[in-house]
């Protein structure tokens, strides 16, 4: 296999968009489940219902918006594709699982936080964050699971074979020792 593909290349390029896509997705999923379920704004609801009707929405539909517009930001063939979206709107799930999590959270916590001076991005960093670990463990285990997993993403927007993953590397080994004629499955 080491002789076949470069794997230690492959697997830093892995790690660097696993460790970015989590780091992403645990920031701005906390931020914007915090913002959903413990905030109260006008339109809150009608905002929330959309972002929930997004979630039927599968990522082949929006691949080819999606590659015209990192076409023209001219990320295509760099890991921005799949780093960036995380940090804003990569996947819905997580913020409904982190808000339901969040929704459970005592209002009295972050109401005498309030009463005690705190702002609302302290109470975030202070209060809530550290109550909430096991749901951010959980957060950064789907994050990690998702990145590690993703085959289309790296195929459609990294072109250069030295960007590839591991995922494309194991692909395009299975494909070579089907050119050769071996089964890779007994």
């Amino acid at each position: 296999m080491f002789q076949q593909i470069p794997f230690l290349r492959y697997l830093k390029n892995t790690l660097i968009i696993v460790f970015f896509s989590v780091v992403g997705a645990l920031i701005s999923n906390s931020l914007i489940a915090y913002g959903f379920s413990r905030l109260r704004w006008p339109g809150r609801d009608k905002v929330f219902m959309i972002v929930l009707a997004t979630m039927i929405l599968p990522y082949q539909v929006t691949m080819i918006p999606l590659y015209l517009m990192f076409t023209k930001m001219h990320w295509v063939g760099t890991f921005l594709p799949l780093i960036v979206p995380q940090f804003f709107w990569k996947c819905i799930f997580i913020y409904f699982y982190y808000g339901n999590f969040l929704t459970g959270v005592p209002k009295e916590i972050t109401e005498s936080s309030r009463i005690d001076g705190a702002n609302e991005f302290e109470i975030f960093l202070k209060v809530i964050m550290p109550i909430s670990k096991p749901a951010l463990a959980s957060v950064a285990i789907m994050a990690f699971i998702r990145a590690w997993n993703d085959f289309l993403g790296p195929l459609v927007f990294l072109g250069s074979d030295r960007l590839y993953t591991l995922s494309l590397a194991a692909s395009m080994l299975k494909s070579n020792y089907d050119q050769l004629g071996f089964t890779c499955y007994r």
